[in-house]
């Protein structure tokens, strides 16, 4: 297995890398659909799951509950189901 990336020039290269990934994956979307709506429509998607995303490892962990420490999508799910079954119990 491999270990965390520890070189920052590494890291922004992967974050473009991304950028550079959901660009050309929307430029096919464009020229297969021909269509400015299924575009716009898939650009609104990805930014309310970014949002969604920004929520759930910033927004939880800084203004509802400070212990928590995200470690990535499961981890939020496991939290949450925990939460509730907290909030059951009581």
């Amino acid at each position: 297995m491999l270990g965390d990336i520890k070189s920052k020039p590494l890291i922004l290269v992967k974050g473009f890398l991304f950028v550079a990934l959901g660009i050309f994956a929307l430029g096919i979307l464009a020229l297969d659909t021909m269509s400015v709506r299924a575009v716009a429509l898939c650009g609104i998607a990805i930014w309310g799951f970014c949002r969604f995303y920004y929520f759930m490892f910033y927004c939880i962990e800084k203004y509802v509950d400070p212990g928590y420490k995200f470690a990535g999508l499961s981890s939020f799910v496991l939290y949450w189901i925990a939460r509730r079954n907290r909030r059951l119990g009581e």
